[in-house]
Formats: C-alpha cells, sequence, structure tokens
C-alpha cells in the first residue's frame, strides 16, 4: 500500500545526530553537519538522492530492520529495551508512535541516555543504515522502499490513522524475511494487522509481555493473533533478537553444513509429520515457500541444522502445530488492492446483479483465511442490491483448511485498526463499534456461510456465479494449479466469474476462461455447462471436467459412420483441399492433401494454421482471416503463385464462415483450390491438333472405361445395398448406446449434484450446529441472570400473557412456572393491581414507558417500571414489567427528614474533622448555610481554650476508645461561644474501621445560666 501512495515532504538541511553522553563530545562525523540546539531531539543526515529505479535496490548487503510500535506506557518499556540493547548491533531500529500532529517530541533526548547508537527523526529519502535508531515525524506515515524512507500525507477519507501497520506493512513489502516487529505498550490495535503482513512475508514478530505493559491493549492484540513468536519482558528482548539475526536464516542465504539432497529428504520427512497430526498434504506446494517457512521456524528456536530441527519435531507435538499455523499465515485485509475491488465492483458484481436469472447468487471464496475477503464482496454485494432494488437470497461460502481462521471468521469480530482500509461510511453502515474492535452487522453476517474445506480434497461447491480465490494458486506448484483452475471452471455457471490475486494466473487454460481485465486478474468462464464429474481428491494427473474445445471439436468430427466414410473419398477424389479451424485459428479438420500449402514445423507439433501455411500463403492468409474476424463473409483471393519443387502453383483461396448450427462454436472453412496457368492451356490445345491419328486408340479406351464404369456402378449398388444394412444395424446399436451413456451420464451427474449438495448441508448444519450452541450458552447465561437478581421482572407478549418470570417475581404475584403463555389478568396479586394492566396495554399502544409505586399487602414498597421489549431487529414483541423494592429507600428518606428536621444541630465529620453533612439545626444554631460548612473543618467551629481538649477526644475515638457524650464548645459564625452537649456516633465501613464520626450537639447556653445563677 506504501508503494501506490505518493511521497511527500522536503528535504531540509542535514542536523547533528544526538551523541549518547558516553561519548566524548570531541569526535566527529566525516558528514558536514551543522549545530542545533541542545533541546532538539533529533538529527537529520543529508538524504540520500531518490532512485529512478522502482526495483529494489539489491546491491547492498541487506541487514535486519526491527520496527517497534509503541503508544501510551511506551516510553518505559523503550528505555529497557535500549538498556539491554548491545550499541555495536548490526541492525537498524524504526520507532513509530502516535503522536498529534504538531507534537514537538523529545523521545530523541530521553532515549540517548539509554544508547550509544545514533537517533535520526526521519526525512524524506533518508537511507537507512544498521546501527542507528531512527524516529517518526508527526503528521506523515512512514514508508520503506529501497532501504529509503518515504513519508507520505495520511488519507483523510479513512476513519483513524494506524501509523504502525502503515509502517509495519511497508517494512514486509520492502525487506521480507528480514524484517522485524515488536509490539509495545499502547491503547487500541495498532500494529496488528502489520504485524500479520510481516509474518506472511516470512519475518519475525515479538509482543511486550501483557503483565508488564502498562496499557496492554497494542500487546494483547497482537498476542491474539497467535502469530506472535516472542512473548517477552522488553528487558529479555535485545538478547532474543541478537540471537534471532546471527541465525543462517537471516545471516546466509540457505541453511549450511547440508546437502541438496539430504536437505529437501528432511523437509519431506517435516511434512509427513504435518501431514500425520493435521490431515493436510504440503508436498505439492510451493517449495521455496516451504523452505522459508521452516527455516523461520528454525531460527525462532536457534537450530541451525535442518536434522535437528526434524528431531525437534518429533519430539514436541506443539511444534508441528506452530509450523502448521506458519505453513498457513494468510495475509489479508478488507478490500485489499482497493483498485482491484473497485473493478470487481463496476463490472463484475454490478453485471451479475443486473443479469442474473432467479433468486440465488453464489459465491465462493476458498483459502477465505479469517474472512475480510469474504465480508468485503458481502458488503459490495450488500451496496449493489440496494442500488438495483432487486430481491436476492445471497449465498457466499467462506472456506479454509485453518479451523482457527474459520472461527475468527465466523466471529465477525475485529481489531480496530481495520478503520484503516474501510471508509468511514461503510464502517457506520456495515459494523457495530464494541470497544477497540468493530463487529460486522447480522444483515450482512447472515449472507455468508463459513467451512473447513481443503481445496483439492474436499468436492467443490456447484453453480456458482463467482469464485474469489486470490493469493491462493501461487502457493502451489504447477501441478497443482492444473488441478484446481479446470475445477474452477467446473464449480462456475455458463458466464461465472473468476477472481484471482495479482501474481496469479490461468496459465495455459486460456480455452475455459477469457480475460475481463489482465492487471487485476478478473476471467470469464468460457463454453457451456460440463456434465463430466469431477473425482475426489484428484490424481496426480490434471483432470478436466470434459475435453477442452479444441479436442472436443478434432474429436467429434473423427467419429464417423460408413456413409460418411463413402463421403469423404468422393471428397478426397474431386473436391478442393481444404480446413476448418476455430476463432484460435487452430485446426480442427483435415480434408484432402494439403501438404503443397500446410506445412509441419520443427519441433513441438503446433495446429496453428498461421505458423503452419507455406510462406508465400501465410501474409495473405493473416490479411484474409483479420478482414473476416471484422465482417464475417466469404472472401476469395484468386490467382496466388505458391513455389513447389521449382515451379509455381496457382491458387484460389476461400475462406468463409462455417457452422454446425445449434450452439456449437463457429468454425471457418479455409478452401486451397488449384488452378491450371493459362499458357499451360494454350500449350495443351496446340497440342492435341497434332495427335489426330490417337483417336481410334481413345475410342477404345472409352469404351473400356464405359464397360469398367457399368460393372463399378453394378458394384457400387450391391456395395450400397450392404451398407444400408449395415448402417441400420449400426444405427441400432448406436441408438442403444447412446441411450446407455445418457443414462449413465444422468446419474453420474446426479450423483456430483447430490455430493455437492450434502457438502453444502453438512457446511450449513456445521454453521447451524455453531449458532445453537451460542444461543444454549446466551439462554444459559439468562437463565442464571434472571435467577440470581432481586428484580422481579417479568416478559409479557403483545396479548399480555406471561412469557417469562423471574424467581423474585413469586413475592408478588400467586404465580407458578406452569403459568407460561397465561394473560396477566389471570393471576392473583399480593397487592391491588387493577391498574397495572391497563397500563402495560398503554406502553404496549403507545411505547412510551410508564412508572408508579404499590404497595403489598404485607407493607413493602415497590417501584414498578413498564417498557416496550424490542427484538434486535427493533420490533416490538411485547412488553418488560419490572419490581424494585424500595421499602428500604422509603425508610432512609423518612430518617433523613427527621434528622434534617430536627432542632438539635446534626453533623458528620471525617477522619481529619472535615465536615461532610449539616442540617438546618445546625444552620439555626451556629449562622453557616449547608455550602458554606461543607468547606469548613470542625476545628474552625471549637474556641482557642477547647481545641486542644477536642482534638485530643477525637484521636481517642478515631482510635476506638467508647466516649458517648460530653460537654464542649463551639463558636458561631457571629462570634458567639455557645456551651453544648455532644452525643457521638461512630460510622464504620464494611471492614469494621472508623471512616466517619456522627455528633448531635445540644445547646445548653441558657440551662448552664440557670444553674449558675440558682
Amino acid at each position: 500500500m506504501a508503494k501506490k501512495r505518493a511521497a511527500t515532504g522536503r528535504k531540509t538541511t542535514p542536523k547533528k545526530a544526538i551523541l549518547p553522553k558516553k561519548k566524548k563530545p570531541t569526535v566527529k562525523s566525516t558528514k558536514t553537519v551543522k549545530s542545533t540546539s541542545a533541546v532538539k531531539a533529533t538529527s537529520k543526515p543529508t538524504p540520500q538522492k531518490k532512485s529512478k529505479k522502482k526495483k529494489k535496490d539489491v546491491s547492498h548487503k541487506l541487514f535486519p530492520v526491527v520496527g517497534i510500535g509503541a503508544s501510551a506506557g511506551g516510553l518505559e518499556a523503550l528505555e529497557g529495551f535500549f538498556s539491554n540493547l548491545p550499541d555495536q548491533a548490526n541492525i537498524s531500529i524504526v520507532i513509530i508512535q502516535h503522536l498529534a500532529p504538531k507534537y514537538k517530541s523529545i523521545m530523541g533526548s530521553l532515549l540517548k541516555k539509554y544508547t550509544g547508537m545514533k537517533i535520526f527523526e526521519i526525512e524524506d529519502g533518508l537511507k537507512v543504515e544498521p546501527g542507528s535508531v531512527y524516529l517518526n515525524p508527526p503528521d506523515k506515515d512512514v514508508a520503506m522502499i529501497n532501504g529509503e524512507f518515504q513519508l507520505i500525507e495520511p488519507l483523510e477519507a479513512r476513519a483513524v490513522r494506524l501509523p504502525i501497520d502503515f509502517f509495519f506493512r511497508s517494512l514486509s513489502e520492502d525487506l521480507g524475511k528480514m524484517s522485524i516487529c515488536i509490539v509495545l505498550s499502547g491503547t487500541g490495535t495498532d500494529g496488528t494487522l502489520g504485524l500479520k503482513a510481516i509474518k506472511g512475508e516470512g519475518g519475525m514478530a515479538m509482543a511486550q509481555d501483557e503483565g508488564q505493559a502498562k496499557y496492554d491493549s497494542m500487546p494483547r492484540s497482537a498476542i491474539n493473533t497467535g502469530l506472535v513468536d516472542y512473548i517477552l519482558p522488553v528487558e529479555q528482548m535485545p538478547k532474543q533478537i541478537i540471537k534471532y539475526v546471527k541465525h543462517p536464516y537471516i545471516d546466509k542465504d540457505e541453511a549450511s553444513g547440508t546437502t541438496e539432497q539430504k536437505y529437501q529428504n528432511d523437509i519431506t520427512k517435516i511434512l509427513i509429520q504435518v501431514r500425520s497430526k493435521t490431515g493436510q498434504d504440503f508436498s505439492q506446494y510451493k517449495q521455496n515457500t516451504i523452505r522459508r517457512r521452516i527455516e523461520r521456524r528454525m531460527a525462532v528456536h536457534q537450530i541451525d541444522k535442518i536434522s535437528h530441527y526434524l528431531d525437534y519435531v518429533r519430539e514436541n507435538p506443539l511444534e508441528v502445530t506452530a509450523l502448521y499455523k506458519d505453513l498457513l499465515i494468510g495475509v489479508t485485509n478488507f478490500f485489499r488492492d482497493p483498485d482491484a475491488f473497485d473493478i470487481l465492483e463496476k463490472e463484475i458484481i454490478s453485471e451479475i446483479v443486473k443479469t442474473k436469472k432467479g433468486d440465488n447468487i453464489r459465491v465462493w471464496i476458498p483459502g477465505c483465511a479469517t474472512g475480510e475477503e469474504a465480508y468485503s464482496i458481502a458488503i459490495i454485494f450488500a451496496e449493489m442490491i440496494e442500488k438495483s432494488q432487486k430481491h436476492f437470497n445471497i449465498q457466499i461460502f467462506g472456506t479454509d483448511i485453518n479451523e482457527d481462521a474459520i472461527e475468527y471468521a465466523r466471529a465477525a469480530i475485529y481489531p480496530g485498526s481495520i478503520a484503516a482500509d474501510i471508509s468511514r461510511e461503510r464502517l457506520k453502515r456495515f459494523f457495530v463499534k464494541e470497544d477497540s474492535t468493530y463487529k460486522v452487522k447480522k444483515h450482512v453476517r447472515e449472507m455468508l456461510v463459513f467451512a473447513t474445506q481443503s481445496l483439492i480434497k474436499d468436492p467443490p461447491f456447484s453453480k456458482l456465479d463467482l469464485v474469489s480465490c486470490r493469493n491462493v494458486l501461487i502457493y502451489m506448484d504447477t501441478v497443482l494449479q492444473k488441478k484446481v483452475l479446470p475445477m474452477f471452471h467446473y464449480t462456475l455457471n455458463k458466464d461465472g466469474y473468476l477472481f484471482l490475486g495479482t501474481s496469479e494466473t490461468i496459465g495455459e487454460y486460456s480455452d475455459l476462461f477469457s480475460t475481463i481485465n489482465s492487471k487485476w486478474k478478473i476471467y470469464k468462464r468460457l463454453g457451456a455447462t460440463v456434465d463430466k464429474v469431477l473425482r475426489y481428491p484428484v490424481t496426480k494427473e490434471v483432470e478436466t471436467s470434459g475435453e477442452l474445445p479444441a479436442v472436443q471439436a478434432r474429436k467429434d468430427l473423427k467419429e464417423a459412420n460408413i456413409y460418411q466414410m463413402a463421403e469423404r473419398e468422393i471428397l478426397n477424389q474431386y473436391a478442393p483441399p481444404f480446413v476448418l479451424i476455430n476463432d484460435k485459428r487452430e485446426i480442427l479438420y483435415v480434408n484432402g492433401k494439403i501438404h503443397k500449402y500446410l506445412l509441419t514445423p520443427v519441433g513441438v507439433p503446433v495446429f496453428n494454421i498461421l505458423k503452419m501455411a507455406h510462406e508465400d500463403l501465410r501474409y495473405k492468409l493473416t490479411t484474409i482471416l483479420h478482414k473476416l474476424g471484422r465482417k464475417r463473409e466469404t472472401v476469395v483471393s484468386r490467382g496466388l503463385k505458391v513455389r513447389d519443387n521449382g515451379n509455381f502453383l496457382t491458387v484460389d483461396l476461400t475462406v468463409k464462415p462455417f457452422s454446425s448450427g445449434g450452439e456449437a462454436e463457429e468454425m471457418i472453412m479455409v478452401i486451397f483450390e488449384e488452378k491450371e496457368a493459362p499458357e499451360k492451356a494454350v500449350k495443351r490445345k496446340t497440342t492435341s491438333g497434332k495427335s489426330r491419328k490417337e483417336d481410334s486408340q481413345i475410342t477404345n479406351l472409352r469404351q473400356e472405361l464405359k464397360f469398367a464404369k457399368e460393372y463399378l456402378q453394378a458394384t457400387i449398388e450391391e456395395l450400397e445395398t450392404s451398407n444400408e444394412e449395415l448402417k441400420s444395424a449400426n444405427e441400432e446399436m448406436q441408438s442403444t448406446n447412446e441411450e446407455l451413456q445418457s443414462t449413465n451420464e444422468e446419474l453420474e451427474t446426479s450423483k456430483e449434484e447430490q455430493q455437492s449438495t450434502n457438502e453444502e448441508l453438512e457446511t450449513v448444519n456445521s454453521e447451524l450446529q455453531n449458532k445453537v450452541t451460542e444461543l444454549s450458552r446466551a439462554n444459559n447465561d439468562l437463565n442464571n441472570l434472571l435467577a440470581s437478581t432481586d428484580i422481579a421482572t417479568i416478559f409479557l407478549d403483545t396479548r399480555l400473557s406471561i412469557v417469562r418470570f423471574t424467581p423474585s417475581l413469586t413475592k408478588l404475584f400467586n404465580v407458578l412456572p406452569s403459568d407460561t403463555n397465561r394473560p396477566l389478568r389471570d393471576i392473583t396479586a399480593k397487592f391491588n393491581s387493577d391498574t397495572l394492566y391497563q397500563d402495560a396495554e398503554t406502553v404496549l399502544n403507545t411505547l412510551v414507558q410508564a412508572e408508579q409505586e404499590i404497595r403489598t399487602n404485607d407493607g413493602r414498597c415497590y417501584s414498578v417500571r413498564i417498557l416496550p421489549y424490542r427484538t434486535v431487529e427493533n420490533m416490538i414483541d411485547g412488553v418488560v414489567i419490572t419490581f424494585a423494592d424500595v421499602t428500604s429507600i422509603r425508610a432512609v428518606k423518612r430518617l433523613v427528614t427527621v434528622v434534617e428536621d430536627s432542632n438539635d444541630a446534626i453533623t458528620v465529620c471525617d477522619k481529619e474533622g472535615n465536615i461532610t453533612a449539616w442540617n438546618r439545626g445546625a444552620e439555626v444554631m451556629y449562622g453557616y448555610g449547608k455550602s458554606e460548612a461543607l468547606k469548613m473543618n470542625i476545628s474552625n467551629m471549637v474556641p482557642e481554650n477547647k481545641r486542644e481538649e477536642n482534638l485530643r477526644l477525637m484521636k481517642e475515638i478515631m482510635s476506638g476508645k467508647e466516649i458517648k457524650s460530653f460537654y464542649t464548645q463551639r463558636k458561631t459564625k457571629d462570634k458567639k461561644i455557645l456551651d453544648i452537649w455532644l452525643t457521638i456516633t461512630k460510622l464504620v465501613n464494611e471492614k469494621g474501621e472508623i471512616d466517619y464520626v456522627s455528633t448531635t450537639e445540644r445547646d445548653i447556653s441558657e440551662l448552664k445560666s440557670l444553674k449558675e445563677s440558682s
């Protein structure tokens, strides 16, 4: 993706690299540098001149590049990483962070304390060098092309920016197996899709241990893919990277120490181990791909020799599973190659929707991996059907041999980073946001069925309008591809479409498919529907679902009866030589002696008439055939001179359209008619005048010829009679044979249709079983939830009959489990329920919720809420009534009212003496309003002479000493001193600890004055 976007940015003056403190400041770079301020966190060497070539520059020695994705909490992780990384490591490190557009990062100055490697801020055109650290600038996406950085303007059309995914994908495309990615602390799912791309190219993936990450969303999302090779604390990562890059898989082109034959034998034995455990045979997959995957696993486990890895596989069954998953890595994403999907939408799917007869549209996506491509095609179909205002039953079958990938696809939950591949409009319309993930909406999921299926072992689907098999054939060798492509031809309807990956092609099967778009590999099926049955599993010989068109035509023309043979004899003797060809210029049939006009070329036999034509005819024949292609009418070219054994022949060349009628393909007849030269005819006339002496001899010869003709005629008549009898018997035998053949073909076709139907039924049944399991689990969860809740709830249908209720409802109604489907009004209530039924009817009609309070016969209070019951499709299917017990709440409210209206001052303080509650009695007594008091400390109201005593008493109370009441004094807002009798109540938490103290304070000033005066 990165290669397709135009690079932006400008070259700037190179700046000084940030050097670590332990380096001496006198060390100078050989490059010219310009000084910069100490707070500048990055430096920028002179950008390299961009190469005009688009191909990778492999002239320099490749070295590993480590891409690190970090977000929130990433600084601590990076510090721990670089603290343990040797300065002399022969690797380059690129750090991609989530930065605000105008943010000036100081990451460089922070990291230079922990590493001796040079640190640079990435510039457009900057060349990547080993032993360096590169930091991404804000507001730009970073790509790597031919070992150079390119800065890309982010696309505004996408919902979110995902710079880590963007760089990881670019890194995988540029370096392949030399790429390494690390996902550190951060929120969201950025980096997950890029990690998949790196693994798909044979690179290595690491993730920070979730327990260590400050924010574990990013590493957890990466780990959940099942593709991470190492899950480690950051301190252990550098050591593992150094070991990995020194392995022969990275350091050399091929594993060392093993001969080629023995190496291949060990790989075959490893594949046998995989087949024994998984049932999948990879022997006919491309061996270079198999080798790279196996060698990558060897590098992960630090095993140098293939024989040692074979022993490791035999001893560790879990490694077989890990290798199997590595072999199945499917790099896919939504709308991969957007231009290809645009063509698919505008030219293919729109045409299918427009011209489809019937209600069913069937699509098959073999090798669907985790389902992104399948859902992409489903989304396009949904959009096209809505535009066309037609109704179709869309059936999209997604299959793969990876069971984990199929389960992932069925769940239809994808990381938030897919927003980089899908437009905002489609995200809003076809997905539901759930935390940091997106889930495909139900109406799209219902279009798809996912199943585990082997492309070459299991029977295919049939009667398909579209097959999308992208980036699957590239992993298969030529023999396996020749098994699969004819099978696709068999499964498609007439005029069905085949969608392949950009690196794939139909090869030699141009007579099975015509090309619709050569760049994006979209093909259309040729020929009528084939009835011949495919056999599974397919043998190693390439089996097709019927003869190729040219071969079949030649075969049909060879099957002639005796009568046709007699006609052919006459044609050979008296008719001019001719050939029949198809629209691809292939010769289908030959009559007469054509050796003067058509020659067999040296080398591999060919049947193309233009390649076989005599050189004196080739140019003219090419011109005539081209003219016939534009306007189908007979073309005659007379008097053509053709060299033959030192002489010249005069030939009339006739080219005309030819058809046998029906739906058979159109053919072309090419006739070669030799003519006598005019000067030769004149010479013959002169000579005949000089031979009158031979007339008598000629007469005798003519007489003998007449007798011979009569004898020949009689013989011919006898032969014709015999031929008629033989023909009659032959026709009867042919008729019987055709009937038997027709019956056999019908049985075979029925068997294949039944086999395909069974396969589809198995697929649908598997999907239904999964849904039943999910539904059962959801039902169990719901039952447990209803049983555990103390809120009485009853579900009513549209007739206000009971559908379901919680056990707590028995406190309010005399209801039994057998009362399901009974009307609510028939159930006796333990309260006055006269208005409840009417309120339920009102809610059902108006869809406006209602609330009321009731009191039961035993004196308890309940809050009743009545709401409409809505289904997932937003349909109203009844009402829900809940009864919440609010008796305690009412009692507390009454108590609060009593406290609030008390003439005594009632306050609540925390351990520090801060006032947290203040009643009206306190307002009257002390003169402080409630808002003022809640900002005060109780010590502000204690006179100076009582503060020390008051503080001592509060400490004793908080320490647990029992003090109920005592005499003290308080100071009012107007500085008046009151004599107070104070009663203390301790407020403890669930652990028994004192959190707050409540005081009830009564003014006894007057009482004390009276007592003193008396």
